[in-house]
């Protein structure tokens, strides 16, 4: 009787490691994504950038930045309170950049994690869709307020990112989330390009012509304010801005 029972909570030990072995082998089915369709404000899965009006003319390397659905709608944090959906502020997507959902952590229960911070990531937050994890991001930033030097639109695609563990990372902030969609984003057209750097070439000629190299001097000042802030608040003081 004894052996009996024995032979019993071992066949049920052999069950309990195959469930475990077959739930973390268990591989997220992803749908095919439609095509990316600029003229139609389409694009799924993307990270997406267009210039801010006054700050990028100073400083072209800032703008705003949304973050897609799988459909291709555009999620935006435009406001305090508010994320802006299919209606992406300040104008068309000059520069984006497709993300693969392949490297994201979608756990179906808590042995499920891919990402080496499981216990991290569900502690945040996990989602078990891309657009779970965009919806999730969206509920939590519709409770904040907009400030562009510690809470903007950066900090809500890091959000996103964060709570999908996209590349196996839940360390994204806005420097990384600027530096990726700059580095790898991909123009639209050679319209974006102008109308991302034209006005900035205007006001620098201006200035030039009107203070002399004092002005170039006194922009090149502000933009290295601006990225010391970003990098200091960021790095050196995590919990001043939000991500």
């Amino acid at each position: 009787m004894v052996s009996g029972k024995y032979s019993k909570m071992k066949s049920q030990a052999v069950f309990d490691v195959e469930l475990v072995s077959s739930t973390q082998s268990i591989k997220h089915e992803f749908w095919p994504l439609d095509e990316i369709d600029p003229v139609q404000a389409k694009f799924p899965c993307c990270l997406v950038w267009t210039p801010l009006p006054v700050v990028s003319w100073l400083a072209p390397f800032i703008g705003h930045v949304g973050i897609c659905r799988e459909d291709g709608v555009i999620l935006d944090f435009a406001g305090s309170n508010f994320v802006n959906t299919n209606d992406f502020a300040f104008g068309s997507v000059a520069r984006y950049h497709q993300l693969n959902r392949e490297k994201c952590c979608f756990p179906t229960s808590l042995t499920a994690h891919i990402c080496k911070q499981g216990y991290q990531h569900s502690q945040y937050g996990t989602a078990i869709t891309w657009d779970d994890g965009l919806q999730s991001s969206s509920r939590y930033f519709e409770h904040k307020s907009y400030n562009l030097f510690t809470c903007n639109c950066h900090s809500f695609v890091a959000n996103c990112l964060n709570r999908v563990c996209y590349n196996g990372s839940m360390s994204w902030n806005m420097i990384n989330v600027a530096a990726l969609i700059l580095l790898k984003g991909h123009w639209v057209d050679w319209m974006s390009i102008v109308r991302s750097f034209l006005p900035f070439v205007v006001v620098l000629c201006l200035g030039i012509a009107m203070v002399g190299w004092p002005f170039l001097i006194g922009l090149s000042s502000l933009s290295l304010l601006l990225v010391g802030w970003f990098l200091v608040g960021t790095y050196c003081m995590k919990n001043l801005l939000e991500c």
